[in-house]
């Protein structure tokens, strides 16, 4: 397959990941019980952090956010990056080196915090990227 490819299925298994993370990681609702009381408490204890009033889930629900943020943004880069390893003699492997190091760092990260769902989706956008390097053909460069 052409890099354009693996960059376009990249695109969308990071978009994939972004809705996911999103429904389920950021706006999903606890389980009765202990996971309840937990969020509760993250909700009922707050603190002056830089001025500003927080509780801890404030921070969670934050994070969360920006994780969904950043792997939307991941989407549409990888989606670009298609186009230009198609239409251009830029050389994108060093860039797609960093996201694949990116991405194994979070699979790793699934892998001891998480769980499962998350892990699989990061090795699939890190495959996916490394045969978008491994089928970049290398174009000679003419000097004039």
């Amino acid at each position: 397959m052409r890099p354009t490819l693996w960059l376009r299925t990249a695109s969308i298994l990071a978009l994939i990941h972004s809705i996911a993370h999103t429904i389920g990681g950021v706006y999903g609702a606890p389980d009765p019980g202990p996971q309840q009381i937990a969020v509760d408490a993250m909700k009922a204890n707050t603190f002056v952090v830089m001025g500003h009033t927080r509780s801890l889930w404030a921070f969670y629900h934050g994070m969360g956010l920006a994780v969904t943020i950043f792997l939307t943004a991941e989407a549409i880069v990888f989606w670009v990056l298609g186009t230009l390893v198609r239409d251009s003699d830029t050389d994108l492997r060093d860039l797609l080196v960093v996201f694949v190091i990116g991405y194994m760092a979070l699979a790793a990260n699934s892998l001891r915090f998480f769980f499962y769902p998350p892990l699989i989706i990061e090795l699939l956008i890190a495959a996916c990227l490394v045969m978008a390097i491994l089928s970049i053909k290398t174009r000679s460069k003419v000097s004039v």
